[in-house]
C-alpha cells in the first residue's frame, strides 16, 4: 500500500470521498464536472483497502487545506500564512499554503463575492462600464444577475456587451482594479491571462436575471450587435432545459413541434428530460415513441442536435409570443 505522500491528488480525493461516506460523496459529486466524476469514480473503484492511518492522514490534510482556504478568503495568503504559522509552525504552514495555492487559484474580487448585491451596486455603479463588467465576470452567476438587474437600463446593456466580448484580462489589470476598488492588493493567479467573461458568462448571468432585464439587454444588443445578440439567444435555453417548463407549457410545446424532431431529440436526452416529456404525453403516444425509438436504426449526432435546436427555437418563439413561461430568477415569472 502506498504511503500518503506517494499518492496523487486524485487518489487522495478518491480516498477522501470513501472516508466521508456515500451521502456526503454524492453531494460533492453534484458540484463536479462530468469528466471529474468519471476520473474520480475510476479511482474509487480501484481502491481495494484503506487503513485507518491512511484515512486519518488524508482527512487531516483536507481539514488543513479547508482551514487555510477559509483564512485566505478572509484576508489573503499573507493573513492565512500568519495564522497557520501560529497554529502549525512555520514549516507545516508553508507546506499547507504551497499545496493549496498549487492546486487552487486565489480568485480575484473575493471581497465582492462576500458582499450583498446592493452593496456591490452602490460600490461600482459610477465606475466605467468596463470596470463593472470585469467585476461581474468574476462573481457567481446569481450574484452578478442581481447586480446587473439593479443597474440603470442603459448601463445594463453596455456592461452585458462588454462581458460577452471579454476574452482575456492580464493579472496586472485585475490587480490594479482590485487595488482601486478595495484599497489593497489581492493575490491573483500567476497566469498569462485570466479567462473570464465571454458569451457563456453573460448567458449564465442573463439566465438568472428577471425577464425584463433580459429582454431590455437583448433588445439593445440587437440594435448594436445583432450577431452577438443572436449568439446569446441561441445559448439562453438548451434542449435539456425543457424540464424548467411547467406541465402545461411542455404539453403546448409537444403539440407545436414536429414529432419526428422530438423523437430524434430524445435519442440523447437524459432520463430526467425523457421522463418529463413522457409525463406530458398520452400513454398511447409514449408507447409508440418508445417502440419507434427502440427499433429505429442509428442516426447521426448532428441530426439529433439540429432537431433539438429546432425545438429550442420553437420554445423561444412561444415564449416571445407570451404563450409559455420559462422559469427564471426574479419576479416576472410569478403567475397570479
Amino acid at each position: 500500500m502506498k504511503k500518503v505522500d506517494e499518492l496523487s491528488l486524485r487518489q487522495k480525493a478518491a480516498i477522501l470521498l470513501i472516508a466521508l461516506g456515500p451521502e456526503v460523496a454524492a453531494g460533492i459529486y453534484k458540484h463536479l464536472e462530468e469528466t471529474e466524476i468519471e476520473s474520480l469514480t475510476l479511482d474509487i473503484a480501484s481502491v481495494r483497502r484503506v487503513d485507518s492511518g491512511q484515512r486519518m492522514a488524508i482527512l487531516s490534510e483536507f481539514q488543513e487545506l479547508a482551514i487555510a482556504e477559509q483564512y485566505i478568503s478572509q484576508g489573503g495568503i499573507d493573513y492565512a500564512r500568519d495564522v497557520l504559522q501560529k497554529a502549525l509552525g512555520t514549516d507545516r504552514a508553508s507546506s499547507v499554503i504551497d499545496r493549496l495555492t498549487s492546486s487552487l487559484q486565489v480568485r480575484p474580487f473575493e471581497f465582492a463575492r462576500r458582499a450583498g448585491a446592493n452593496q456591490i451596486v452602490n460600490f461600482i455603479q459610477n465606475e466605467h462600464p468596463q470596470t463593472i463588467a470585469l467585476v461581474l465576470a468574476h462573481l457567481e452567476a446569481d450574484q452578478a444577475s442581481a447586480v446587473l438587474s439593479s443597474l440603470a437600463p442603459n448601463l445594463r446593456a453596455e456592461v452585458a456587451k462588454r462581458i460577452a466580448v471579454m476574452d482575456g484580462t492580464s493579472p496586472e489589470v485585475v490587480s490594479s482594479v482590485e487595488r482601486v476598488l478595495e484599497n489593497k492588493m489581492q493575490s491573483t493567479a500567476s497566469l498569462d491571462s485570466l479567462h473570464v467573461g465571454g458569451v457563456d458568462a453573460i448567458v449564465k448571468i442573463l439566465n438568472g436575471a428577471d425577464r425584463t432585464t433580459e429582454r431590455g439587454i437583448l433588445e439593445s444588443l440587437e440594435l448594436s450587435d445583432p450577431e452577438l445578440a443572436e449568439e446569446i439567444k441561441k445559448r439562453m435555453f438548451v434542449f435539456e432545459d425543457i424540464v424548467l417548463l411547467d406541465n402545461r407549457a411542455q404539453q403546448r410545446v409537444i403539440r407545436e413541434i414536429d414529432q419526428a424532431d422530438l423523437m430524434l431529440a430524445l435519442r440523447t436526452a437524459s432520463e430526467e428530460v425523457q421522463d418529463a416529456v413522457y409525463r406530458n404525453m398520452s400513454a398511447r403516444m409514449v408507447e409508440t415513441f418508445k417502440q419507434d425509438m427502440e427499433f429505429a436504426g442509428p442516426v447521426r449526432l448532428r441530426d439529433v442536435e439540429e432537431a433539438q435546436q429546432r425545438i429550442v427555437g420553437q420554445i423561444r418563439r412561444l415564449e416571445e409570443m407570451g404563450e409559455i413561461v420559462i422559469s427564471r430568477g426574479g419576479g416576472d415569472d410569478i403567475l397570479v
